[in-house]
């Protein structure tokens, strides 16, 4: 795998490379990122190194991340080449409750200020950005669809749901012929892989290819925390975001030390950064299709670029994956082999082999097709 080996997203025609370039720091407004000069190197090394896909959102530093993008792809004449996906949902007007959430309202209004600062005609994938608990499925959909009628809008998604609403969301695109959704953008990585339960199925079987954030846990996994050299709390976004309300940034814990400390034995053994390894086991995970990395220097953004070119061996993977395992909730704590033998009677039932279902060939025809199975 390398970063320009280009994959469809989801069951969609969009190509896209398997790393993203998150753009959340482009701009310092937040009090930390990168001004315009850095930003713009950022950019430059991704999109030199063959990468085409690149993530944003309408409220990332109060709009300056679109700006800045904007005036980047425009100034290299990039615009049909690079695939821009950004988001709507966050609210920029306090005091103005129809400023923010999934309504058809603000879905309207959040698209025009995007396409306006990211100085482009249309929008390749938009994403709406968190489940506000209110809108229904159907008017999420419907304006959407709306929208890629409207030539605004190429392809659409969900970020930070419930798979149910997912699920519900694209069973109603299918049954009243709305764009489907094409891509879940949600958090995965070693401390975090919860997705694992319903959204990685969810995605697999109903054409939705799911985009990573945070494969380095905000940092947690990127190597400035090194257990064996008594770096840990006390530096960088985590330390400073320690005590907000944001869950993301909430990862000092016994469990996430554990990991860290796992990672940094394997990243020591292949001779890999800890990023490289984390991003590595997350670009590989099943139902990824592309993993968004983000940087506020030059020298994480190369190191990160790195993480496609080797493979972990199978040994050090268990390791990680035993290290990381969640802890089984209900009702997935139910689907244990027990149950499933209660189930079955005590017969081993188990998917059938590769081979099972007649394969096709490249020239179309099917190989046979005619046969038993």
């Amino acid at each position: 795998m390398s970063l320009n080996n280009y994959y469809t997203l989801g069951r969609s025609g969009l190509r896209v490379s398997p790393l993203a370039l998150g753009t959340m720091t482009f701009g310092t407004e937040w009090g930390w990122g990168t001004d315009p000069a850095t930003s713009k190197t950022l950019f430059d090394t991704y999109v030199d190194a063959g990468g085409n896909f690149i993530d944003t959102a309408d409220l990332y530093t109060n709009g300056t991340s679109e700006t800045l993008l904007g005036e980047f792809i425009r100034e290299r004449n990039l615009r049909d080449k690079i695939v821009i996906a950004t988001k709507f949902t966050y609210n920029g007007e306090p005091g103005n409750p129809n400023a923010g959430g999934n309504g058809r309202k603000n879905i309207m209004r959040a698209v025009e200020g995007s396409l306006k600062r990211l100085n482009t005609d249309y929008i390749d994938l938009y994403i709406l950005h968190t489940w506000d608990k209110i809108t229904p499925a159907q008017e999420v959909m419907r304006t959407l669809d709306d929208l890629v009628r409207s030539g605004k809008v190429r392809y659409v998604g969900l970020s930070d749901v419930p798979a149910w609403y997912a699920s519900r969301a694209q069973t109603i695109a299918e049954l009243r012929g709305y764009e489907r959704l094409c891509t879940l953008q949600l958090e995965y990585s070693l401390v975090e892989r919860n997705i694992e339960n319903e959204f990685v199925p969810l995605g697999t079987e109903h054409g939705m290819g799911i985009m990573v954030w945070s494969p380095l846990a905000s940092g947690l996994l990127s190597g400035k925390y090194r257990p064996s050299e008594g770096k840990g709390v006390g530096e960088g976004r985590l330390e400073m975001m320690k005590d907000s309300n944001n869950p993301a940034f909430q990862k000092f814990t016994e469990k996430n030390w554990k990991i860290v400390t796992e990672l940094e034995t394997i990243a020591q053994k292949i001779g890999r950064s800890m990023a490289q390894v984390a991003v590595n086991w997350a670009a590989n995970q099943p139902g990824v299709a592309s993993v968004i990395i983000g940087a506020t220097k030059l020298h994480q953004l190369q190191d990160n670029l790195q993480a496609l070119d080797f493979t972990i061996p199978d040994e050090l993977l268990v390791s990680l994956n035993e290290v990381s395992i969640p802890t089984p909730t209900f009702p997935y704590s139910f689907f244990g082999s027990e149950i499933q033998s209660m189930i079955s009677g005590g017969v081993t039932v188990g998917d059938k082999p590769a081979g099972y279902y007649p394969k096709i060939e490249t020239s179309g025809t099917p190989a046979s097709l005619d046969s038993d199975q």
